[in-house]
């Protein structure tokens, strides 16, 4: 079974990811600033813990790297307020979701995908616990049980780009990297993955590029253009955006 590999922020869920940022942070520091935290050591506390999660070596999960540095800055007292970050977001944190943009093509393509056979997963970085990703898979049109495995920072313990992220979730899903598309994207972090010999392609619709490589390198375009070239790598058949006959249960 063909198994494709879908990123979320920027891919399936659009986003300029900078206004993601200050919203996130911003409501964040908002609501933990009546329990002590001033907001700017708040913030750099959180870029610091994940850092610590992108260095993560594999000895621990990236929600224990986290939260060791977490604790390393503030002390045992944040372990006591960790109802208090639980509760953000659940609540505050659907605020967010006004800066983020959303595109039906999304769903319908991971919906098709599905109804054709392939396995699908989401390998989002996984610095964020799984309430926050499970809000926004929500904010994107999905839901988690539309995907055979979601990464998060209780699940995980490596980040994107490094390879043994991809390699944790080959070993989880038990398939080979020949069988296997990543989409995303990030062209530093989503196609680190064909460093081990998976296909890739780049989606280009809210594309980050901090290197400036040459995108040309990789298969890339819109949703439409996923599926096209799906079909030509043979890992969906029939698609309608290639005036072929339709695929039951597509939508494209």
């Amino acid at each position: 079974m063909k198994t494709i590999l879908f990123d979320l922020d920027g891919t399936l869920l659009p986003m300029d990811q900078e206004k993601f940022v200050e919203a996130y942070f911003g409501l964040l520091a908002k609501k933990l600033a009546p329990h002590g935290y001033e907001p700017k050591p708040l913030v750099d506390a959180i870029w610091k813990g994940t850092a610590a999660m992108v260095k993560n070596n594999g000895s621990c999960t990236n929600e224990q790297a986290f939260w060791r540095q977490f604790v390393n800055i503030f002390g045992e007292r944040v372990r006591r307020d960790e109802p208090l970050f639980e509760e953000y977001y659940h609540q505050e944190f659907e605020w967010v979701r006004q800066v983020c943009g959303f595109a039906p093509k999304a769903a319908e393509t991971v919906k098709a995908l599905k109804a054709a056979g392939c396995r699908v997963a989401l390998a989002t970085n996984p610095i964020f616990p799984a309430v926050a990703t499970q809000a926004r898979i929500r904010w994107a049109g999905l839901d988690a049980r539309d995907f055979e495995l979601v990464t998060t920072y209780e699940n995980s313990r490596f980040c994107k780009p490094n390879p043994a992220y991809y390699q944790e979730i080959l070993r989880t899903l038990d398939a080979a990297p020949e069988d296997c598309c990543m989409v995303g994207n990030d062209v530093k972090e989503d196609m680190a993955a064909a460093r081990l010999g998976m296909q890739v392609f780049l989606l280009t619709d809210c594309l980050i590029n901090s290197e400036g490589e040459d995108i040309h390198a990789y298969p890339h375009g819109s949703f439409e253009e996923l599926m096209a070239f799906l079909e030509r790598m043979g890992f969906y058949e029939n698609c309608t955006g290639c005036g072929k006959a339709e695929k039951p249960g597509c939508s494209l």
